[in-house]
């Protein structure tokens, strides 16, 4: 027999959108909510983390508006004095934790941990096998963009008889230290795992990069929660826009500009999702040199890793760094609000805590779904260079339909989750109101085309 859970709302899943869309919600009504998922607390995928990993840009940018991850500050020494402070992965589960016993204290949200939800608001828990139903509850697909990570996904190749294989979260566990290294995959999880290796003093030449693809990063300098260096950044972004000739154009004037960062300045980087980087993080990743660009890994065997055009041989005592499963994901733009669920996505380029909140917040305060829609409108992830044109347009003037609301508007600015913000006290600061001039001055041509490039209105 199902249990009847009598909720307002049913959230499927209790990571960074559910727990921001969630927060914002119910901070701004009198609503109850169930929260479903598989994992036994809120965090996603940060309960799964690899244990040397931080978050890529300041931890301002991340969780829920309510509760700023972190203390604000900005670190004062090391390779990255300076820029904010970036959490690790035991303190953005334990800021979770407490965001999620917050919000249950209040008697409005209600965890139902290790529980798969089955459709149709219906959920079962995988410890007791025991069913539930929200009979009355609006659906909230909270798990719509969430990534795949390694630990969790099968390596995307055949793992042949001998070969030593291990997902990155298992290479803080090694108790034998391998001749080689094979690290396969060209995202942040790579990115960060060659690093770590580097920083424990293992030397570039016992580092073999599988990278199908180059990406293209952010510099990390640029991406910070101080509107002069934000506004700046999207000034000189919009600039590079405005007299490109093609997506690569772009990405080439931005680095110049100082704004992008790619590891080998003699290849054009094919991939953008464009996660943050630090300068010296750059440096260090530029001094391995066995880089492996012959399309995706098809199978690894005991010295020889294998491509569709032939086979490439390494030391027999190899241990191959699984790191390549799909993070971000491209199931494509809905509507956030429609008669089946409401499904948070980005709601301006990138920040996807920010679109989670801001669409909870928008929950809360309208009725009409066609309203909701018109004020809060989904942007896309890129994966191409010209993915990130499209992605740029779309998001540009979904920020645009949010700052014409002035509840949005001023809302949006009282959290750091949005990194346009202006607080108060730096309103009528010279950096920053020369900064937003020069935005003014460039969003238009840049707008202009970047819609051209994208081939969109």
């Amino acid at each position: 027999m199902e249990g009847i859970v009598d909720v307002d709302y049913l959230v499927v899943g209790a990571g960074a959108m559910g727990m921001a869309f969630v927060d914002a919600l119910t901070a701004h009504a009198d609503v109850s909510v169930a929260i479903v998922d598989r994992r036994h607390g809120a965090g996603g995928h940060w309960l799964d983390a690899y244990g040397f990993v931080r978050l890529h840009q300041a931890s301002a940018f991340y969780g829920v508006a309510s509760t700023l991850l972190g203390g604000g500050r900005v670190q004062p020494d090391g390779p990255e004095r300076g820029l904010h402070e970036r959490a690790r992965a035991a303190e953005v589960t334990e800021y979770y934790a407490r965001v999620l016993t917050r919000l249950t204290a209040t008697g409005q949200v209600v965890f139902h941990g290790r529980s798969e939800y089955l459709g149709e608001r219906r959920f079962a828990s995988l410890m007791s096998g025991r069913r539930f139903r929200a009979p009355r509850a609006r659906v909230v697909d909270a798990a719509y963009l969430s990534p795949d990570i390694p630990s969790l996904t099968p390596p995307p190749f055949v793992v042949g008889d001998g070969a030593r294989v291990i997902a990155v979260n298992d290479l803080v566990r090694i108790t034998h230290a391998p001749a080689h290294y094979v690290i396969v995959g060209a995202g942040k999880t790579a990115t960060d795992t060659c690093v770590w290796l580097l920083q424990n003093g293992v030397p570039p030449n016992a580092i073999t990069w599988v990278r199908p693809r180059d990406p293209w990063l952010l510099n990390r300098a640029v991406v910070q929660p101080d509107p002069a260096v934000f506004l700046g950044m999207a000034a000189d972004t919009m600039a590079a826009a405005a007299e490109a000739a093609s997506p690569d154009d772009v990405f080439l004037r931005m680095e110049d500009a100082g704004i992008m960062l790619r590891i080998d300045p003699t290849v054009t980087p094919t991939m953008a999702k464009t996660p943050t980087l630090a300068t010296w993080e750059l440096d260090l990743v530029r001094t391995i040199d066995d880089v492996v660009r012959r399309g995706h890994l098809r199978a690894v065997g005991p010295g020889r890793l294998v491509f569709a055009d032939g086979d490439v041989r390494v030391p027999v005592d190899t241990l191959v760094v699984h790191c390549a499963a799909e993070g971000l994901k491209y199931p494509g733009l809905r509507p956030i609000w429609t008669s089946e669920a409401i499904t948070p996505q980005p709601v301006r380029v990138g920040f996807p805590c920010f679109g989670a909140a801001l669409a909870g917040y928008v929950e809360a305060t309208r009725d009409d779904d066609d309203e909701k829609n018109r004020v809060c409108r989904p942007s896309p992830y890129a994966n191409t260079p010209s993915d990130w044109t499209t992605m740029q347009v779309i998001g540009g003037d979904a920020s645009l339909a949010m700052t014409r609301e002035t509840d949005l508007r001023e809302w949006s600015n009282a959290t750091t989750l949005n990194p346009a913000r202006i607080p108060a006290d730096l309103a009528g600061d010279q950096a920053v109101l020369a900064a937003r001039d020069r935005l003014k001055q460039s969003i238009a041509a840049g707008r202009a085309r970047l819609a051209a490039l994208a081939n969109v209105g």
